[in-house]
């Protein structure tokens, strides 16, 4: 990460179980200072209180679907880099084909390991930074070998075959960057911190509520606490390539490193 998000660097678990213990406890705060007042108030100021608490829902859906929308596009955009990154590496090796037979092999080794260390770096966990702009560094250095192959194929044999295989490689490092530009794009934190503050605020009305008309909140009250914040921690995992239950699918790079490594070995 090129900077420090709380809620990327926090667990997803800690998150949750912050969230709904300050639901919790501003539901019990609200039930006191409902019951406190409640003396005070008449029907039309508790059906006020209603009317404001049905609100606080109707927001609270807009935003968790409006965040989950945002969650999900960012997740299918990192699903669709790797195929991406995938079919522009397997096109680079079948256009090595066309490379005169001093360069072909050399060519073909440097793809071999080139998808392997992509492969890598999409299985290296978010947490560990060292590693994974190693195996960036070492991606980005194999290129450099395949760029100068593809440059002497031009300069000294030429034709629509080398500057095919250049093409080639010029989307594979095109790949290479959208792919990493996407594991960087997450759900703007402001949003996420608007989500919670409505959480809290409307927990708290809720147990406002509950203390004014003096009765308990029952089981569907405490359903909906739960289920939100299940939703909380979907929207959070799949907002964190590499780090929680939800990983995006590294098989197409893996088919074509495997498929390489075979052809090369």
């Amino acid at each position: 990460m090129g900077s420090s998000e709380i809620m990327y660097d926090v667990n997803s678990f800690v998150i949750a179980v912050v969230l709904l213990v300050a639901m919790g406890v501003a539901m019990r705060v609200g039930r006191i200072i409902g019951k406190s007042g409640s003396l005070h108030h008449n029907d039309e100021s508790k059906s006020q209180v209603g009317a404001v608490q049905g609100s606080l829902l109707g927001l609270l859906a807009l935003l968790l679907g409006f965040t989950f929308s945002l969650a999900l596009k960012r997740y299918d955009d990192r699903s669709r880099a790797v195929v991406d990154e995938a079919n522009a590496i397997g096109t680079a090796w079948l256009r090595a084909d066309f490379l005169s037979e001093s360069r072909q092999n050399e060519a073909k080794a440097l793809l071999s390991r080139y998808g392997l260390t992509r492969f890598e770096a999409g299985r290296v966990p978010a947490s560990d930074l060292e590693r994974r702009d190693g195996l960036v560094s070492a991606a980005e250095e194999i290129f450099a070998k395949l760029w100068t192959i593809a440059g002497i194929e031009v300069q000294e044999v030429g034709g629509p075959a080398a500057v095919s295989f250049a093409g080639s490689l010029n989307d594979m490092i095109d790949s290479l960057g959208s792919r990493d530009a996407a594991i960087e794009r997450h759900v703007p934190e402001p949003v996420l911190f608007l989500m919670f503050a409505t959480f809290v605020l409307l927990g708290s009305i809720l147990g406002y509520s509950s203390g004014l008309t003096l009765v308990k909140a029952g089981f569907p009250i405490y359903a909906m606490m739960f289920l939100i914040v299940a939703l909380v921690f979907v929207i959070i995992d799949l907002d964190r390539p590499r780090r929680g239950i939800i990983a995006v699918n590294q098989d197409p790079l893996r088919m074509v490193s495997e498929s390489m490594s075979e052809a090369v070995n």
